[in-house]
């Protein structure tokens, strides 16, 4: 089937690895997703991920507590360049080409984020992780998200959530809620639904490049939404 997007750089955070634990790595997640981008790659296309990290650190949290916030947004980065490790391994299994590139240098066990090198290794057909945020203190890893989705030319933003869309309120706490198939930026950051961090939202915005908001557990999601399944998920985009 011809693809609606052959580059898409996905988004997931690092609370969807734990799965059902509290903390660290659940290996079935990483199996889980190592065989859906080993799908989409297979269908052709390139694809670039970028993993938060707090499943271990929340730099804002951390800071919440007392800590220097500089000091934990850097524990933060380290953190995410532990789960792209992970994610690498469980690609690599699976019989994939990766690189983990970071935009903080951890030259023995990864890559320096090369935007130039960065796409020439999409054009090679590898998977893409990209590790440490911006590498900046103060930027979550959504605005690092649309940072690189921006610089590699990416058609979409994938950013896989816990559930199925954007949803009016929190569908966790309010049974009324209801889910949106399509919403503007302009609507998600007029409205506050913090799907994203503004920044991201009108990075994205300012850019063009659409979001599609997905459950992380939906079997499938990851290629049929490159394939140009419209029902799956919430569509962000400038169109009003």
């Amino acid at each position: 089937m011809a693809l609606k997007y052959r580059r898409i750089l996905l988004k997931l955070s690092g609370e969807a690895l734990m799965g059902h634990s509290d903390f660290g790595i659940d290996p079935d997640v990483l199996h889980f997703w190592a065989h859906e981008i080993a799908a989409a790659n297979a269908a052709g296309v390139e694809l670039g991920v970028v993993v938060g990290g707090g499943n271990f650190f929340r730099g804002a949290g951390l800071a919440a507590t007392g800590m220097d916030r500089v000091t934990a947004d850097q524990m933060g980065m380290l953190a995410t360049v532990m789960n792209s490790l992970a994610l690498q391994d469980a690609l690599e299994r699976d019989g994939l080409k990766v690189r983990v590139m970071s935009a903080i240098r951890v030259n023995q066990i990864c890559e320096d984020y090369i935007r130039r090198r960065a796409i020439r290794h999409l054009e090679k057909g590898r998977i893409l992780v990209f590790a440490a945020g911006t590498g900046n203190p103060f930027f979550t890893t959504d605005t690092a998200a649309t940072l690189r989705a921006i610089e590699i030319g990416a058609e979409v933003l994938l950013k896989a959530t816990q559930v199925d869309g954007v949803y009016s309120s929190d569908p966790q706490s309010d049974t009324h809620a209801t889910r949106y198939t399509h919403i503007s930026f302009d609507e998600l950051l007029k409205r506050g639904l913090g799907v994203m961090d503004d920044t991201a939202a009108v990075m994205c915005r300012d850019h063009a490049i659409p979001v599609r908001v997905f459950e992380t557990r939906h079997v499938g999601a990851l290629t049929a939404i490159a394939q140009g399944n419209e029902d799956i998920g919430t569509l962000v985009d400038n169109r009003t």
